[in-house]
């Protein structure tokens, strides 16, 4: 190794190791530390005495597949990403094209009341949508009542339960997607769509044939961090619903919380924990493949 290669070693040594070494502390090592808990049965004894904690191999994840709860969990999850995530998206694209239109005026006005909910406290937004929510108060029940139509229990009815969540996770994060898909339309040539004016391509079919084709790279991007998002949905059933009713909201990180922290199965909670990086990976993945597929 000469004394170039030297010196570039010493380099990165100096800027990416303090980098390096926190992320090995604060990362990697608590993450090998929770699987390896996982095939063990740690639990509040075990805090204060680590003799109690026993090995038992892969049985926690035997009985997470005779859980009916974790299948309940599972499928809510599924459900809420499934249909929030797409939904986010489509209203998220929507806004950024009609705040990129030359339609719209005071754009940077509308960009900050969009991008608002993103950073208020999902906490404090939980709360003022469970007023909304309300069966006999409720704003949006008032609306039903004015034109009409009979009172819902939107958090107290099985059957509308989820899709309130949905609604409102969408109104809080769909200001976040927004922003980056008006950075995607701006990087689209300007030249592309006066081309298509000139050949007597309409709207639907610029949008169709350039804006989406464009878009892909971004719009991936934001469907994989939509996923991610919407499968670690935890706050709003939690303070909202806590999991009811009948177990209707309960996700698959409210499902862990309870087993770790309520009920101090630490070891089956992590358990939960790598299942459900292990869907993400595989929810990554296809749509990755999907992606690649459309470009070949």
């Amino acid at each position: 190794m000469n004394m170039k290669s030297k010196s570039n070693v010493a380099s990165l040594i100096i800027f990416l190791g303090p980098s390096l070494f926190v992320l090995c502390v604060f990362f990697f090592i608590p993450v090998l530390a929770a699987f390896v808990l996982s095939f063990t049965d740690f639990d509040i004894y075990s805090l204060g005495n680590i003799r109690y904690m026993r090995f038992v191999g892969i049985q926690n994840y035997l009985d997470l597949l005779n859980d009916p709860l974790f299948w309940i969990a599972l499928k809510n999850t599924f459900y809420f990403v499934l249909i929030g995530g797409p939904l986010s998206v489509f209203v998220s694209l929507g806004a950024a094209v009609l705040l990129n239109s030359k339609l719209i005026k005071y754009k940077g006005f509308f960009r900050i009341i969009y991008f608002l909910p993103v950073v208020t406290t999902l906490v404090a937004v939980s709360i003022v949508w469970r007023y909304i929510y309300h069966p006999r108060f409720g704003l949006l029940n008032y609306v039903l009542g004015f034109v009409g139509l009979d009172p819902i229990d939107w958090l107290g009815d099985p059957n509308f339960a989820m899709p309130a969540i949905i609604i409102m996770a969408v109104w809080k994060n769909f200001g976040y997607n927004m922003i980056i898909f008006i950075a995607g339309l701006n990087n689209i040539p300007e030249e592309l769509y006066e081309s298509a004016s000139l050949e007597g391509a309409n709207a639907w079919q610029k949008f169709r044939n350039i804006t989406i084709p464009m878009l892909a790279p971004t719009t991936l991007f934001i469907s994989v961090i939509t996923m991610i998002g919407y499968f670690q949905l935890f706050a709003e059933p939690y303070i909202m619903t806590q999991g009811g009713p009948l177990n209707s909201t309960l996700s698959i990180v409210l499902y862990m919380y309870h087993e770790g922290f309520r009920w101090w199965n630490i070891g089956y909670s992590t358990t939960i924990a790598f299942v459900l990086f292990l869907f993400i990976l595989i929810g990554t993945i296809i749509q990755f493949r999907l992606q690649k597929e459309k470009h070949v």
